[in-house]
């Protein structure tokens, strides 16, 4: 799973072309799956996880005025970033 973020300056749109992932978007977890869009709001806590073993694949598109790494605030993270 990625981790538990936001963005002060960017938005997200995620298309999901395989699998099935669980999108916790300001703490409410819903299931998507292929074909599914989700549209993650400047500023709105997010995260993407795979429940299961199967692949997940989406495509990520980044909107807003500024896409730099350092715009990423971590709430929560499986690999010590946070």
């Amino acid at each position: 799973r990625l981790s538990y973020q936001r963005h002060a300056r960017r938005g997200e749109y995620w298309t999901l072309i395989a699998g099935r992932a669980l999108v916790t978007l300001d703490g409410a977890t819903s299931e998507k799956t292929r074909g599914d869009a989700v549209f993650v709001p400047v500023g709105t806590k997010h995260r993407v996880e795979n429940p299961g073993p199967e692949p997940v694949i989406f495509i990520e598109v980044q909107i807003g005025e500024y896409l730099g790494e350092d715009d990423i605030e971590r709430f929560a993270d499986d690999y010590g970033r946070a």
